[in-house]
């Protein structure tokens, strides 16, 4: 009788772990905006199969065609998922991979519709579709990149999406518009040759009630705060940086609610109720794009392009100016930092006390988060470029590269590759996780991963 009672109230205890009070999947649960809560990539307990198969659909849940092309990593929410698209008959080209430094953009001025997608996670059923907008885009796409690069951002309430210069728009639940903003024609360029149109790739992230954006363009960049329900401005900053294309994220220390974002010219922390700046800093890659990831009185940066490619543990508590001075790696609040080493692309993983670091050409640093100190230096993959950011679920960490092929790899010390499995589709974003299933976004598909 005794074993008998056993696996029942194992079984409640797991729910209960898992749901809030009201019996509300817990937030921290959910994959609510751009590489899940607060962007760390991570989601344990999640009980996601060993291995799959594409082609057999072993451990395939299912595979559906998403039209278009779009950049936006399946956010989830309960039973939905929410992806974004840019649709025309026109653009054909698709996306470019492999390691190139042609960086001049696509050349099509054809008629696009940008659109918003609510699937069933469970059964890959389109629950609704909206359009936000229709038109020319105001701005063209790098080879690597669509008109539609920035993930949702949802609170179970509300679903926001952003495509730069073609608006801000917020849906309810059920996919009744709310609200939209028009913030003209954001320049995403290369800072030092603009007509090398890149596209906007900054995702909204949400945080207790509010909607925050982070706008580093050409020209008139800016950090602002909206109230989530109406619309209404709480405030609004002016930025002076390169064009960035980096999403911000947010964290607490000492009863203050902090922004934090990446940047080259100001990387730095904003007070999150009144967008007061807190402390900023210069150096690094000069296009900015990995998300700051939040530890435990750390926050952490990295970015690669020109002359440097830092990695920076910043430490919570930074007020003021803490630029390193020349030769420097560390100071009262740069707690240590490694000059050269920062992905270009790839925000950076922060899993059961480790650190990983992926670069695009599949190599992988694993550090020591509180010290900086190298644990090991692995690689994965063959002459193929990576630009998907990771993540990690059960002590496993899945990386794609350009071409669709899924590195499973364990966390630990030493760098030990379980699996090698092709999804059949190029892939370029980074996966998203709910109990029990993995989604991955390729060009043309998407694609439920879970024990069948």
């Amino acid at each position: 009788m005794k074993l008998k009672l056993f696996f029942p109230v194992i079984i409640v205890l797991f729910y209960f772990e898992l749901t809030s009070v009201t019996g509300q999947v817990r937030p921290d649960r959910q994959w609510p905006l751009y590489r899940g809560y607060m962007s760390s990539g991570v989601l344990d307990n999640t009980n996601l199969p060993d291995s799959f198969n594409i082609d057999n659909s072993f451990n395939v849940r299912w595979k559906v065609r998403v039209p278009g092309l779009g950049l936006s990593s399946p956010v989830i929410w309960n039973d939905r998922l929410f992806i974004t698209t840019a649709v025309s008959q026109s653009d054909n080209e698709g996306i470019k991979t492999g390691i190139y430094g042609e960086g001049m953009p696509v050349p099509d001025s054809s008629v696009h519709e940008w659109k918003v997608i609510c699937i069933n996670k469970t059964t890959g059923k389109t629950i609704w579709e909206r359009t936000s907008h229709t038109g020319v885009p105001k701005v063209k796409r790098h080879p690597k990149s669509t008109h539609a690069n920035a993930s949702v951002a949802t609170d179970g309430k509300y679903v926001v999406a952003f495509f730069g210069s073609e608006g801000l728009y917020c849906y309810d639940f059920d996919g009744n518009p709310v609200w939209q903003k028009d913030f003209g024609t954001l320049r995403s360029v290369a800072f030092n040759y603009p007509t090398a149109e890149w596209e906007f790739a900054t995702s909204p992230i949400i945080y207790d009630g509010t909607l925050i954006i982070q706008c580093d363009v050409y020209e008139n960049s800016f950090l602002a705060a909206y109230d989530l329900k109406s619309g209404s401005e709480i405030w609004k900053v002016k930025r002076d940086d390169n064009p960035c294309w980096s999403t911000p994220n947010v964290y607490e220390n000492d009863g203050k609610t902090i922004i934090a974002v990446n940047g080259y010219l100001h990387r730095g922390g904003y007070d999150f109720y009144s967008g007061k700046e807190i402390w900023r800093m210069s150096g690094g890659g000069d296009v900015p794009i990995p998300t700051p990831i939040i530890g435990d009185g750390i926050v952490y940066f990295n970015s690669a392009h020109g002359p440097s490619s830092p990695i920076l543990a910043i430490n919570k508590n930074a007020a003021g100016d803490i630029t390193l001075k020349t030769g420097e790696k560390s100071n009262e609040y740069v707690k240590w930092s490694i000059p050269r080493g920062g992905s270009y692309i790839h925000s950076m993983l922060l899993y059961r006390n480790h650190l990983y670091n992926v670069n695009w050409n599949g190599t992988i640093q694993c550090y020591d988060p509180v010290f900086g100190t190298e644990i090991y230096n692995g690689k994965i993959g063959k002459m193929r470029s990576f630009i998907a950011s990771p993540v990690a679920s059960d002590g496993k960490l899945y990386i794609v590269d350009e071409e669709g092929m899924v590195f499973i790899v364990k966390d630990g010390t030493t760098f030990s590759q379980i699996h090698e499995i092709t999804l059949g589709d190029k892939c370029l974003v980074a996966p998203s996780i709910t109990d029990g299933m993995i989604f991955f976004r390729t060009q043309k598909y998407l694609i439920a991963v879970g024990k069948n």
